[in-house]
């Protein structure tokens, strides 16, 4: 698993609400680090839930978060996503 901040490698089997990145100390349970996490949803999470999280990267009490598995050379983000492909668009006409 890689962690969604950093990006180095992890080991953690289960997330509570205090568990932390071994690499870089952010924070794991966050909206960021969610599978749920689609920026521009509703509250931007794609379950249904009540209260907004104001802070997106440090830790929350969401019963709905599930850890987003993130492996090496997968992109974490629709950001990246979009980033690649730009670039790829970019390359034909370079």
């Amino acid at each position: 698993m890689i962690c969604y901040k950093c990006k180095n490698e992890i080991n953690v089997t289960q997330i509570s609400r205090t568990t932390e990145c071994p690499s870089c100390h952010a924070d794991l349970h966050v909206c960021k680090a969610c599978k749920f996490y689609s920026p521009g949803s509703h509250y931007d999470c794609k379950e249904s839930i009540e209260d907004p999280v104001s802070d997106k990267d440090h830790a929350n009490f969401c019963d709905w978060f599930k850890l987003k598995e993130i492996t090496a050379g997968e992109n974490d983000s629709g950001k990246d996503k979009a980033a690649a492909a730009r670039d790829a668009f970019n390359s034909l006409f370079n």
